[in-house]
């Protein structure tokens, strides 16, 4: 076993200091050495058998293999790996026998070239000041200029909708030409000009009503009127109001059913005949219209 041979190899040791002779040489007359010739290897193998201590017992203190603590402690580094473990290992051993381990280092590094050199830090970085890139500053004024841009598209958006939206045929199909084109955006009236009054409808757009539909035209001549239409489905076509000289169509194939808020504003033309007005200024009107019904005349 490994411990019985650190024995023997210790007790070998302990003779030949007794007898005045290293381990590897014999004989009466050799010459007892001095403080300088005593090996690093010697130096702690004597301090490890003072201190009672077995060289498994170093091994798995400093973690060291055992055929290493032997071959240190016999002067042969080579199974070390290299100057930097040597040195590494040299110092553990110490350490675990009691002893000052820097000592052994330097007499290492004299027989074995001296001692690493230290390198001078190399500097990776600049010394001046470190530039900070300056962040690009949003660019306000374009902000600024995106949003007022779309607050006006915005409110232009609503005021054409608002005062023109009943312009726009609401049918369940292709709404009938008007030819007196008063189905087209109107100007909004102001304070100091008047609107023009709204032309009546021609014969020719009224006679062009077609036979197998219902087709209704609203015109409001008077005044503003709320109008809600209904297709034969129950589908709402239109819900708003018709502004002053504005005019409305409506078809589809089985009925159209109207809600009126101010009767008297609005002129109603219903498969191709003039009906006048939807009834009295402020009168409520529900009124349902279907194909053929009244005829044309």
């Amino acid at each position: 076993m490994t411990i019985g041979k650190s024995q023997d190899r210790d007790n070998r040791r302990s003779s030949a200091r007794e007898s005045g002779s290293s381990p590897g040489r014999t004989g009466p007359g050799t010459p007892e050495p001095t403080a300088e010739a005593v090996s690093i290897g010697r130096v702690l193998s004597d301090a490890r058998i003072g201190a009672g201590l077995t060289v498994d017992q170093v091994s798995a203190s400093t973690r060291v293999r055992v055929p290493i603590v032997h071959a240190i402690e016999e002067d042969d580094f080579t199974r070390c790996g290299g100057d930097f473990y040597a040195r590494g290992h040299i110092r553990s051993i110490a350490k675990a026998v009691g002893i000052d381990g820097d000592p052994l280092v330097a007499s290492y590094d004299a027989a074995h070239g001296g001692a690493p050199a230290l390198q001078r830090p190399v500097h990776l970085l600049e010394t001046g000041p470190i530039k900070v890139s300056e962040r690009r500053r949003p660019n306000w004024t374009a902000a600024m200029v995106a949003a007022i841009v779309a607050v006006v598209a915005l409110i232009g958006f609503n005021l054409v909708n608002g005062t023109t939206g009943g312009s726009t045929v609401g049918s369940a199909s292709a709404p009938l030409p008007s030819g007196s084109g008063t189905g087209s955006l109107a100007p909004a009236p102001s304070a100091s000009v008047q609107p023009p009054a709204p032309a009546a409808p021609s014969v020719a757009a009224i006679a062009a009503a077609p036979a197998d539909k219902v087709t209704v035209k609203l015109v409001a001549e008077k005044d503003t009127s709320w109008v809600s239409a209904l297709d034969g489905a129950g589908k709402s076509l239109y819900q708003n109001n018709i502004e002053e000289g504005q005019d409305q169509t409506f078809t589809d194939p089985k009925q159209i059913k109207l809600v009126i808020g101010n009767a008297g504003a609005v002129h109603v033309y219903v498969n191709g005949k003039d009906l006048g007005p939807a009834g009295k200024d402020g009168q409520v009107v529900h009124v349902t219209y279907t194909p053929g019904d009244p005829q044309a005349g």
